[in-house]
């Protein structure tokens, strides 16, 4: 009897041993889809728009995929958004009739700093300019990358490369005169690209384009989560709109050359 116990004993030790070892090798493995953007960049002779702050001043977009990180998470310490940090592009275009979303985005631009609480409330209003014309999106994109608080260098370095990219499609960045405001422009296609790192896991970066449920998810859940623990959560936040002159225009195959992983909805 006590033969048999100890080898039942030893075998149970076994069997947990092997789980433990086909689990780690499924975590390894396993990788969740997110549509990402294409390391191809064509140059545009469009002019753009972009305001960038991070929680520490004013700061200076590639493929990626999101590792399960099972056993990563396991030893994370959780915050008010879940464990680690997550940056993340989010990309939507429109076609506006008129050109009062440009105003509107200027405006939110000119009223924001570098303080957490007024970086936050500057993700969270474009996100909410972006809901209000939800009837106007005409594609969409996004993708995010799951870093650990050991690698935070690595993430704000994948955060700069993604804004670094989206601005390299211009050659020109454009500033409105004071009066710029009064000339609202003709009907022309907007994209417009938010940049964000953000601690935790939780915000939902997955699917927009795949369909107008998940892009408005997308941008809600994003719109939300910069406003946690009074915008603390948001360590940096970056805005690119284009056209930003009102004399131009971005036709539709401006749109294919410069944002090709952006998805019809």
């Amino acid at each position: 009897l006590f033969l048999n116990s100890t080898n039942s004993v030893t075998m149970s030790i076994l069997k947990f041993t092997f789980n433990l070892c086909s689990l780690f090798l499924l975590s390894s493995s396993v990788e969740a889809f997110a549509p990402s953007l294409s390391n191809n960049v064509a140059s545009s002779n469009a002019s753009s728009s972009t305001v960038a702050f991070t929680s520490t001043g004013t700061s200076t977009s590639t493929s990626t995929s999101t590792s399960l990180n099972f056993f990563d998470k396991v030893f994370e310490k959780e915050g008010p958004l879940g464990k680690g940090i997550t940056v993340g592009k989010v990309q939507v275009a429109l076609s506006c009739i008129d050109r009062t979303i440009l105003t509107q985005l200027e405006r939110a631009a000119d009223n924001t700093g570098s303080e957490p609480e007024e970086l936050s409330r500057l993700a969270n209003e474009v996100c909410l300019i972006l809901l209000r014309q939800r009837d106007n999106w005409i594609a969409a994109a996004s993708e995010s990358k799951w870093f650990g608080q050991d690698d935070a260098g690595k993430a704000e370095s994948l955060c700069n490369t993604m804004s670094n990219t989206e601005a390299s499609k211009f050659e020109k960045e454009y500033i409105p005169s004071a009066d710029a405001h009064a000339d609202v422009g003709g009907p022309t296609n907007v994209v417009i690209s938010l940049v964000l790192e953000i601690q935790g896991d939780e915000t939902d970066f997955e699917g927009a384009g795949f369909s107008i449920e998940k892009t408005n998810k997308v941008i809600s859940s994003i719109a939300a989560d910069v406003l946690v623990d009074d915008g603390y959560c948001l360590n940096a936040c970056e805005v690119f709109w284009t056209p930003g002159d009102r004399k131009e225009i971005l036709t539709k195959q401006d749109m294919i050359i410069d944002f090709p992983t952006l998805i019809d909805l």
